[in-house]
C-alpha cells in the first residue's frame, strides 16, 4: 500500500478532530467571567461529563465585561455580570433569552433569588453568586472600634489600606457617608462627593479586585474593604479577621450566569448553567468561593461553620443593589481617573 501524503494526514487529523468535537458536544464553551470566581474542579467536572472544553477567560469589573462587549465581541457563549450589568444589557438588546426547559435544575434556586426586578420575568439570568462589599478588620492591630467607612479612612491608617479596585463600589462608599443614595449618580453628587474621596484615596496602599486577601494575609495591611467572598476567606484562615457591614450601608450584589446575544454555543452554555445548578457542585463553589449561595438545595449541604460565616451570610442591615445609571458610568470613571492621577 502508498505511504500516505502528508497532506491526506493531515485532512484526517482535522476529521478526526472535527468528529470528536461533534462527540463532545460541538465547540468549546467560550465562559467570560470574573477572576478567583469559578474552581477548576467545577470545570473539570462538566468537560469530563459533556466532552465540551470550557475556555475560561476572565475580567475584574463589570465595566471591563460591558466594554469589551461593547466593542462586537460575539465569541462569548457565557457572561456572568452583576445586577446592573444586567441590567445595561437588556436595555441594549444584548442577551438572549434562556430556554429554562433546559435547565430543570433552576428549581434549586432559593425563591428569594427569582423574578428579580433587574430582570423582570427572569427570562436573560439565573443567579450564580450573592455577596456584599464590607470592611475587614485585622483585630490583632486595629484595637478601636470600625463601624463604616469613616472609621477606616483615617490618616493613622495610611498605607495600611486595601480596597476593591472598582471605582463605582468606592464613590458609592463617599455617597453613603454624604446621605446620598448610592444610584443616584449626578454631577452635582459627583461633585459633592469629590472632596471626600480626594481625601480617602491618598490613604489606601493596595487597589485590588482579584485577590485582596493577599495583602491582609501577608500583613502589608489591617484594614480592607472587599468583596464578601474574599472576606469570608480570610474569617476562615485566621480568626482575628472580622467583617463589619458599614453603618452606612452596604452593597448587596448579585452575580448571574446570561447568554450574549448572537452566541455560537447555547446549548452548551444551559448545559452549564444547569450543571452549576445541582446542589453537590453549587456546595463545591461555596466550598472553594464561600459567597452567598443562592441555591436553596445547596445550602442544605454546607456546614454549620460555612452557615455561621458572618461574611458568607451576614447579618441584616442596610443594604442597596447597583441600578443601571447608563452614561454616569463614564462620569464617574472621569472623577475617579482625575483624583487617582490618570486624568
Amino acid at each position: 500500500m502508498k505511504a500516505l501524503s502528508l497532506i491526506a494526514v493531515l485532512g484526517i487529523i482535522v476529521c478526526f478532530a472535527q468528529s470528536c468535537g461533534r462527540q463532545g458536544g460541538g465547540e468549546a464553551l467560550n465562559l467570560f467571567a470574573w477572576s478567583e470566581y469559578i474552581p477548576q474542579e467545577v470545570i473539570d467536572g462538566f468537560t469530563r461529563e459533556t466532552g465540551v472544553r470550557v475556555d475560561y477567560e476572565t475580567y475584574d469589573s463589570n465595566e471591563a465585561m460591558l466594554t469589551k462587549l461593547s466593542q462586537g465581541s460575539t465569541r462569548y457563549d457565557l457572561i456572568q455580570p452583576s445586577e446592573y450589568a444586567v441590567e445595561n444589557l437588556i436595555r441594549r438588546g444584548m442577551l438572549d433569552p434562556l430556554e429554562f426547559s433546559e435547565i430543570p435544575n433552576l428549581a434549586n434556586l432559593d425563591p428569594a433569588y427569582r423574578n428579580l426586578p433587574y430582570d423582570p420575568g427572569q427570562k436573560y439570568s439565573v443567579p450564580y453568586m450573592a455577596g456584599t462589599v464590607g470592611i475587614v478588620v485585622n483585630s490583632e492591630v486595629v484595637k478601636e472600634p470600625v463601624h463604616g467607612y469613616q472609621d477606616v479612612f483615617r490618616d493613622k491608617y495610611r498605607g495600611r489600606i486595601v480596597v476593591v479596585n472598582d471605582n463605582r463600589e468606592i464613590v458609592s462608599w463617599a455617597f453613603g457617608v454624604l446621605g446620598i443614595p448610592i444610584n443616584q449618580v449626578t454631577p452635582e453628587n459627583l461633585a459633592k462627593a469629590k472632596p471626600l474621596l480626594a481625601k480617602w484615596l491618598p490613604l489606601v496602599k493596595v487597589f485590588d479586585s482579584d485577590n485582596p486577601r493577599i495583602p491582609l494575609l501577608s500583613g502589608d495591611c489591617d484594614l480592607g474593604i472587599v468583596y464578601s467572598g474574599d472576606a469570608a476567606r480570610l474569617c476562615q484562615e485566621n480568626h482575628k479577621f472580622r467583617y463589619v457591614l458599614p453603618a452606612e450601608g452596604a452593597h448587596e450584589f448579585v452575580d448571574n450566569l446570561c447568554i450574549p446575544k448572537g452566541a455560537r454555543n447555547r446549548e452548551a452554555a444551559q448545559k452549564f448553567i444547569n450543571y452549576v445548578l445541582r446542589p453537590e457542585v453549587s456546595k463545591l463553589i461555596s466550598d472553594k468561593f464561600p459567597y452567598t449561595n443562592p441555591n436553596a438545595a445547596a445550602r442544605k449541604l454546607l456546614s454549620a461553620e460555612q452557615l455561621a460565616n458572618p461574611a458568607s451570610y451576614p447579618a441584616a442591615a442596610h443594604l442597596d443593589v447597583f441600578h443601571d445609571i447608563g452614561a454616569a458610568t463614564q462620569d464617574i470613571g472621569a472623577l475617579m481617573s482625575e483624583l487617582r492621577g490618570g486624568g
